[in-house]
């Protein structure tokens, strides 16, 4: 039986973000998840998606920001090479900035709050890989600063993984942070169709 969530308790706002009065913040659309070691369960729909909701929020007008992973000459994040770029189908155009990190949390020791402070909007939109990681520390740090964020489930995936001597799915990994998300740090859409 499902609790009363701290959002509840602190009364604060569960409506989704709109396009419109948003900014929209992709993080680590990256190479480094279709393929090889770190490759996501359900990347592809996933990217899909985003695809999708990116072409949506562009067509809206919405300040858009890329972040990548920088891991460093020769892992899977190298951002100098193939595997560590943005995936083609939600490449920037001109005049959307890309910021570069080096932790899960976006917003630590990168320009991403100076970029989301200039496009003026107090709600964010987040999407991205991993959902158990990067994703969820990006929509804590945006929250902690003040900001509103909307996560978009559909859009986001992870990979399985052992924690105290169990196998986890990918699913129940993706589902369990969504769950810690929307507990307390933003509201969780399952599709950006939803999003007007």
């Amino acid at each position: 039986m499902a609790t009363t969530t701290l959002r509840e308790l602190n009364g604060f706002d569960e409506t989704p973000a709109s396009l419109a009065d948003s900014t929209l913040i992709l993080v680590d659309y990256q190479n480094t998840y279709v393929g090889g070691v770190m490759e996501l369960e359900g990347w592809q729909a996933a990217l899909d998606s985003a695809a999708a909701l990116l072409g949506r929020a562009r067509e809206a007008g919405t300040k858009v920001i890329h972040v990548i992973n920088d891991g460093g000459e020769g892992t899977p994040y190298d951002i100098r090479a193939e595997i560590g770029r943005i995936h083609p189908s939600v490449a920037p155009v001109e005049g959307e900035p890309v910021v570069v990190k080096k932790a899960p949390n976006a917003f630590v020791d990168t320009d991403l709050a100076e970029h989301v402070d200039a496009a003026g909007n107090k709600d964010v939109i987040v999407a991205g890989f991993m959902t158990h990681m990067c994703v969820t520390f990006t929509a804590e740090g945006a929250f902690l600063r003040g900001n509103r964020p909307t996560v978009v489930a559909d859009a986001c995936a992870t990979r399985p993984l052992r924690s105290i001597g169990t196998e986890l799915t990918a699913d129940q990994i993706h589902r369990s942070a969504l769950a810690t998300i929307s507990d307390l740090y933003g509201v969780v859409v399952e599709s950006g169709k939803s999003l007007t």
